[in-house]
This record gives structure tokens, sequence and C-alpha cells, in this order.
């Protein structure tokens, strides 16, 4: 009898260090498995503009109700001169411009983004490097990347498939049954594929350099694609949100909102897409959100980002970003 205890012991034993070292080695161990080369001669440049407009910004705040938004239109990009306001950035090929709304409850974000080539359009790892719980603050990464307008992108580092295609390099290929991403093209228009249905190889020979891997697609063709039961794993149902956009005319837009705070309850993705409808999106993709949320604008956060119950940014593992 003694004997059997004590292999139930030792069995208790190793299934409990197993259990640690499987969320340690899932949320915290870190791993590298690629350094990412960088740059463009012209993010020094970008730098300079980054971090120009300190401190939080006088937000002028516009009133929606569910369904029907109305907003400002992003300006033209200029011809050459930089022009940098609390808002909007305009320069020969960029043109961002923020506006912030009260839709259902709670504070959303949103930059619509003109650019004359989609080459501006680009991602970022944290520390430049592609790995496993290798994580950085949003603002952090959009500093080094020298963006102009950023948001965190798909999480992909805690997670071990999942296409994660990088600036038309592919670093994992692996597929997840059912799964729906974002393709962007070089072209850059969007399409929501299937994992199931295509390989990641034969999306970036038709094209692709970006692949994100979060989900699920919330606009398509024009019409609202989740139901209203519809959520992420685990996810509140009003919660923080990001996602990103493109319009019937080529604009993007970079939408991120509030949420787990009193004075902002959070969108369910039924309410994110609708909102995402209300502006024009033509095709929607909804990102990683919670504590990850967040909008960086010329060095400073936009939004209220919750992590662990305070207002604070959480590291991430990777944005989508605007810049040179």
């Amino acid at each position: 009898m003694k004997g059997k205890n004590r292999l139930l012991k030792v069995y208790a034993i190793l299934l409990a260090a197993f259990t640690v070292f499987t969320a340690l080695d899932t949320f915290v161990l870190t791993k590298t498995y690629e350094v990412v080369e960088t740059v463009s001669e012209e993010v020094s440049q970008q730098e300079s503009y980054a971090g120009s407009i300190s401190g939080r910004r006088s937000k002028d705040r516009r009133t929606a109700s569910s369904g029907s938004v109305t907003g400002q239109s992003g300006k033209a990009a200029g011809t050459g001169t930089t022009l940098v306001t609390e808002d909007s950035y305009t320069d020969g090929n960029i043109s961002v411009s923020l506006s912030e709304y009260e839709y259902s409850d709670t504070a959303v974000y949103v930059a619509k983004v003109e650019l004359s080539s989609p080459e501006y359009l680009k991602t970022a790892f944290a520390n430049n490097t592609y790995g496993k719980n290798i994580t950085a603050a949003t603002s952090d990464i959009a500093e080094t990347a020298g963006a102009i307008l950023a948001i965190n992108g798909d999480y992909y580092g805690v997670q071990e498939k999942g296409y994660v295609l990088r600036n038309g390099v592919l670093y994992r290929s692996s597929a997840v049954s059912g799964k729906e991403d974002l393709v962007i093209y070089e072209d850059g228009s969007f399409e929501i594929i299937n994992e199931s249905d295509v390989s990641a190889e034969e999306l970036l020979e038709k094209g692709a350099v970006q692949i994100l891997s979060f989900g699920p697609a919330l606009v398509e063709d024009g019409e609202v694609s989740v139901n209203v039961s519809d959520e992420v794993g685990r996810a509140k149902a009003s919660n923080s949100r990001t996602a990103i956009a493109v319009t019937e005319d080529g604009s993007y837009l970079f939408i991120v909102s509030d949420g787990r705070t009193d004075e902002s309850e959070g969108l369910s993705l039924y309410e994110l897409a609708e909102f995402a409808k209300s502006l024009g999106a033509e095709t929607a993709y909804n990102l990683d959100g919670g504590g990850s949320s967040t909008m960086v604008f010329n060095g400073t956060v936009v939004n209220n980002p919750t992590s662990s119950g305070s207002i604070k940014e959480r590291k991430v593992s990777d944005i989508v970003y605007i810049g040179y």
C-alpha cells in the first residue's frame, strides 16, 4: 500500500512539473528563431516625426448610434511638404487622419489612411526578432520601426501554428484547420482566406506580402460576416478590440476600441463589425484584442490600453504600421 501511495505522489509531482513547464513554455520562455534585418534609410527621418507631439491629445469625440457613424474624412496625400498636427499627418506619400467616436458606450479610435503606394503598409516584430514569447510594448516596437501610425498585430508569438508572412518573408507555413486569415497583397488589396483551403506558399506566389492569423473576418464584400453570438475563444463579450479594414476606394482604417473600464464598456465582435461597416469597410479583420489593443500615433499612445486591471500597455509580439 505504501509503495502504491509513493507512486501516486511521484506521479502527482511529475504531473504538476509538466503542467508548470507547459505553461512557462507557452507564455513565458522565449525562443529566438530569426533576427530580422531592417531597415530603410528613411527610418531615421521618420523618427524625427515620431514623438514630436508629446502628452495626451486633446480629443474631439463624436457621438454615434449603432449602425450610424459619421466622421472626419482623411486628407489627400500632399505634394512633398510634411504637415503634422495632434490628429493628422500628411506628406507626399502618406496621409493619416484620426477621429474618436462614442459607440455602444465605448470610446473607439479610428485612423483613416491614404497611401500613394501600399509599400508603406508594413509589419514589425518585437525586438526585430521572429520567435516565441518575444514581446515589447506596441509603442516601443513602433518607435524602433519609425512608425507614423501603429496598432498591435496578431500576437503570433504564443502560437505554435498559423501562417506568419511579414513584409514578403514567410516565417511559418504550418496551417491551423479552419483558421481565417487576412492576406494583404503587394497591390494593397485584402483577402480573407481559410488556412485549410490554401497553403502559405501558394499565397506568397500570388503576391501576398502580409498574412495575419487571428480573426475572425468581420466584414467581407461590404457585409458583416460574424453573428451576434460569435466570439474569440476565452474573450469577454464586451472587450477592447483592434481591427484593420480597407474601404472600396482603397483607404485603410485602423480601429482600436477601449474596454474593461468604467468609462468604456468595450465592444462585441458583432458591434465591432457593424461599426467598421458603417465607416465604409469593404473588408475588415479582427486582430488581437483585450489588453493588447493599442494605437500609437507620432509616438503617443492614443487609446487607453488595459493590462492587469491598470491603464498600461501589454507587451505584444508584433505590430501593423504605416511608415517608411
